[in-house]
């Protein structure tokens, strides 16, 4: 049910990491990340971040990572800003007006490629960039929504719903980009980050052919962008998607691997692949029913989760709210436990 003998990491040249959740959560690094990290540098692996958030430059996030122990550089980091520039970059003249909702990051990487950031309306602008900013506030998205309805290109660096606090997922870009869908009555002309796979294309393409393994913990961005890119992709549970969001994931969002942490990068018993090849393998067996699934045997956690997914994906349907799981044996009920699927 494991990656196999060696560890999973051993398979691929380049990794492709997420930033919130999977190396840190704000401003401190995750257990093992740190660790994690200089492991693959010292095997001679790859490493690019990849993030949607687009608060920070990718100066600025290298920066970040270096004064946490993770030794970084600026060519190594892809953010949702920079890639928000460089599309509208590629579509407009020199010096032309963006008014820009975010930031001062995204202003930034705007001025960088050539265009003119600016803040209202009625300087005419020939596109909208609408990003993360904690200073984001109803006059912005008055202004945006102005020149989007005179005519201005409508680009969001990202949709994520939400971002990883200390204190639980927050208000992220999309939940901004969903007030000024409500107020315009559709929505972006352009949405750059993940999970569209711009952002995984390009790192991809730095490994000029070699293989490439994308680590997240967000299923509807970092595991469905490298579904769109058609990369494998490992899906950590150190931040916002958990056992229950995998089990009613839709096609596109199912990692290839699961692990609890980074650890399942460099040891074979820490990771699985999902699904297992069927709903009864590596000592469990689970059953879909009309409302739960119920999981038997014992053996590994993980093992448990390959064999629930395997049951929960080929049922016709999930349950309203979600696939409750019953555990028919004191091993199965500590296997959920360990899943947090007691609830």
């Amino acid at each position: 049910m494991s990656s196999g003998g060696g560890g999973l990491v051993d398979g691929y040249r380049l990794v492709v990491f997420d930033l919130d959740g999977v190396i840190y959560l704000i401003d401190r690094p995750i257990p093992g990340a740190v660790e994690a990290v200089a492991r693959l540098h010292a095997g001679g692996h790859a490493v690019v971040y990849a993030t949607n958030n687009a608060s920070r430059r990718s100066s600025e996030v290298a920066d970040l990572l270096t004064g946490m122990g993770v030794p970084a550089r600026a060519n190594e980091v892809l953010t949702s800003a920079a890639a928000a520039a460089q599309a509208l970059r590629d579509r407009f003249p020199a010096g032309s007006a963006v008014l820009v909702v975010g930031a001062e990051a995204l202003r930034a990487e705007i001025s960088e490629v050539g265009l003119r950031p600016v803040g209202r309306a009625e300087e005419s602008p020939v596109a909208v960039a609408q990003g993360y900013g904690p200073q984001v506030g109803w006059a912005d998205l008055a202004e945006a929504t102005v020149a989007i309805r005179a005519g201005a290109m409508w680009v969001a660096t990202n949709t994520d719903r939400t971002l990883p606090s200390g204190r639980g997922p927050l208000p992220g870009n999309g939940s901004l980009v969903a007030a000024l869908r409500t107020a315009l009555g559709r929505g972006p002309d352009l949405v750059v980050g993940k999970p569209e796979p711009a952002l995984f294309a390009t790192a991809a393409r730095r490994a000029e052919g070699a293989d490439c393994l994308v680590v997240g913990d967000r299923l509807d961005t970092d595991i469905e962008g490298a579904g769109r890119a058609g990369l494998p992709s490992l899906l950590v549970l150190t931040g916002v998607s958990g056992v229950a969001d995998l089990l009613v994931a839709s096609p596109l969002a199912r990692p290839t691997y699961v692990s609890f942490d980074l650890s399942g990068l460099f040891d074979p018993t820490a990771v699985v692949r999902v699904p297992a090849g069927s709903s009864v393998d590596g000592g469990w067996s689970a059953v879909a029913g009309v409302d739960a699934i119920e999981l038997d045997g014992a053996g590994a956690a993980l093992d448990a989760l390959a064999v629930l997914c395997a049951a929960a994906w080929s049922a016709p349907s999930p349950p309203d709210g979600g696939f409750p799981v019953r555990p028919a044996t004191p091993a199965a009920a500590e296997a959920l436990r360990a899943l947090d699927l007691t609830g």
